[in-house]
């Protein structure tokens, strides 16, 4: 592609770099230059201009971004028209975000006229939400840059995982000094982190905190066939072998995980009863903020795979906003 000012007469079929007005005759900046263009630009006294003009081997800017959005947009993914060298894709389902965040570098590493951007993985997203955008930089690129682009991508790497799992159980544990009032307002909270995915709790009871009752509590939840069982301890989980670890276990089931480096969210765990996941929910998982619980719940909605080679991968980034009802804060505030 050349560009630089040109004469007026050897303007025709390029792209104009600025817009240009000249007393009744306007044009746009992106434009290409028509001979009728160019005569009513000579007739209002306008000599030359700053344009674009492309060689045999180059890619207009929109064909360029159309194809290569294509190349790499996958499962739930929409593409609008390209405009000004940009192609926008949005998610045309309700579900998880998937990104394969080396292959996008690799992809962006190949030309800086190349360049294509997204939300960060694994974010919920919802029909109609953009996603991701492909824009090209200039106005064309060569098309061995364009074809390196997309044989460094390979094959599609940014999809819609959609929601699968839609029935939920929820079980609370009881101790003499949590509230009612605390329990109902928790199932509320879950409820409206389950819209999205339009699940619903199909399962809902509440036991003392002790280990039997809990694991006679997880038998019946299973006997109603949920996607994923949550329980919302009335005592943080402290080790593999507390209360709820140890009511998992005697029902039948594994721990995956405990721990997690995200904050809040750090004491959730992660465990399995006959196929169905089972979540420990963090004390942080009672309140409507953001938090390391959201993060599992819906990839697990999604369908998408929780184990401990995933939660380990989550501490960068991993560090969220402090809960103000927090029984013990990560800093002190500031005094005065």
């Amino acid at each position: 592609m050349k560009f630089g000012h040109i004469p007026l007469a050897d303007a025709i079929g390029s792209i104009s770099a600025h817009a240009v007005r000249a007393g009744e005759t306007v044009l746009r900046k992106g434009s290409r230059v028509t001979p009728e263009m160019a005569e009513r630009l000579k007739a209002a006294g306008v000599t030359g201009l700053v344009a674009a003009t492309l060689d045999p081997d180059d890619v207009h800017e929109d064909e360029a971004a159309a194809t290569l959005a294509a190349k790499l947009a996958g499962q739930g993914i929409r593409i609008d028209s390209p405009f000004t060298g940009r192609a926008n894709l949005f998610a045309d389902a309700n579900g998880v975000l998937r990104v394969d965040r080396a292959r996008v570098d690799a992809a962006n590493a190949v030309d800086e006229a190349i360049t294509f951007a997204t939300l960060p993985a694994f974010r919920p997203v919802s029909v109609g939400e953009m996603v991701a955008t492909v824009k090209i930089i200039p106005y064309a690129v060569p098309r061995a840059a364009l074809e390196a682009a997309i044989a460094q991508a390979g094959a599609p790497l940014i999809s819609v995982a959609p929601y699968v799992r839609r029935r939920i159980a929820a079980i609370s544990t009881l101790l003499p000094g949590l509230k009612p009032s605390v329990v109902t307002k928790t199932m509320e909270v879950l409820s409206q982190r389950l819209l999205p995915a339009e699940a619903t709790v199909v399962f809902e009871e509440r036991v003392p905190h002790e280990t039997a009752p809990l694991a006679d509590a997880l038998r019946r939840a299973l006997a109603a066939s949920p996607d994923i069982v949550i329980v919302f301890g009335a005592s943080a989980i402290s080790d593999r072998r507390d209360i709820i670890p140890a009511a998992v276990e005697a029902a039948g089931g594994r721990i995956e995980h405990l721990g997690m480096p995200v904050d809040p969210g750090n004491l959730l765990l992660i465990a399995d009863i006959g196929g169905s996941p089972v979540l420990g929910a963090p004390g942080c998982a009672r309140s409507p903020k953001e938090n390391g619980f959201d993060w599992v719940l819906q990839r697990l909605l999604a369908g998408l795979p929780v184990g401990r080679a995933e939660v380990m991968g989550l501490g960068v980034g991993g560090l969220l906003m402090e809960i103000k009802s927090r029984p013990q804060p990560r800093a002190e505030p500031p005094k005065g």
